[in-house]
């Protein structure tokens, strides 16, 4: 992880943010991408020079209140404004909520029983180091091409989409869900866990600066909700929207569905599978 994650998501958030957004002038000759620091500070009531201490990471315990102004003053969703807050707390080098608990890998009988009553969509079940824990048969019969589940045991997204060359033919985004992934692994105790740690380091020798230049940038906020584009050997191009639902935090797990972002994409998935038309449905609004 980031010596300094908490600067790293508030330089990004701010960066997001447009003035317009926030009922401020762009004005002539504007380089810096969102707000300046100038701007947030007034939007925040703090001074400029707090701004830069805290994405410097010269200062990493701001106060509850300045914590809540900055996010008034950014607009931060719910999820990232707690996301913001654990930031603070996990600004201690040897922080792990976790401990020395290991990632879990089985997935449960009742979830089971919902990955059943989720055909034909494709879903997926994962662990905190991505690893795949159990899926639908629609997810198999998307991702069996890919490489992803040649070996059930072993079956990974993070090394599928930083180690198995297909990846980058079979995403067309591949730089925004390589993002992801990383975003995904950091969002935890990340290197404070041995296991993710482990992963980080493999992950490294695979993938070099493509793995590390993210570490080092990407914020650990992953999107838990979003569209990705697959370019399918058999079923052609398809467009998924995917949910990311938050399993017990005993299970230490997520369930992953995709579905139809278009009607082409549900028609295509049909007949892929041999079903008839209107087994799946695109998703609307």
């Amino acid at each position: 992880m980031s010596e300094n994650e908490l600067g790293l998501f508030l330089r990004s958030r701010r960066e997001a943010v447009t003035p317009a957004h926030v009922g401020l002038p762009a004005g002539p000759r504007r380089r810096t991408p969102g707000l300046r620091r100038a701007e947030l500070a007034i939007l925040a009531g703090v001074s400029v020079e707090y701004i830069i201490r805290l994405e410097q990471g010269r200062d990493r315990r701001p106060s509850p209140s300045v914590l809540s102004a900055i996010a008034d003053a950014l607009h931060l969703a719910p999820s990232e404004r707690i996301h913001l807050y654990r930031l603070t707390k996990a600004a201690d080098a040897g922080f792990s909520c976790i401990g020395a608990a290991g990632p879990a890998r089985t997935v449960r009988p009742p979830v089971r029983a919902i990955l059943d009553h989720l055909e034909p969509t494709a879903a997926v079940v994962v662990n905190r180091l991505r690893d795949v824990l159990g899926y639908t048969a629609g997810y198999h019969r998307l991702m069996a091409s890919s490489g992803l589940l040649e070996d059930p045991a072993t079956a990974n997204l993070a090394l599928f989409v930083f180690g198995e060359s297909r990846a980058r033919q079979f995403y067309p985004d591949w730089e925004h869900l390589a993002d992801q992934q990383v975003a995904a692994l950091k969002q935890g105790p990340f290197r404070n866990d041995p296991s993710t740690a482990a992963l980080a380091d493999q992950l490294e020798i695979i993938a070099g600066e493509e793995f590390t230049r993210r570490v080092a940038t990407v914020p650990s906020l992953p999107a838990a909700t979003g569209t990705v584009r697959l370019e399918h050997p058999a079923a052609g191009r398809l467009r998924l929207t995917y949910e990311t639902l938050d399993l017990p935090a005993d299970d230490d797990q997520q369930l992953l569905i995709y579905l139809p972002a278009d009607e082409a994409t549900a028609v295509a998935l049909d007949k892929f599978a041999g079903r008839h038309p209107g087994a799946l449905r695109a998703v609307s609004g």
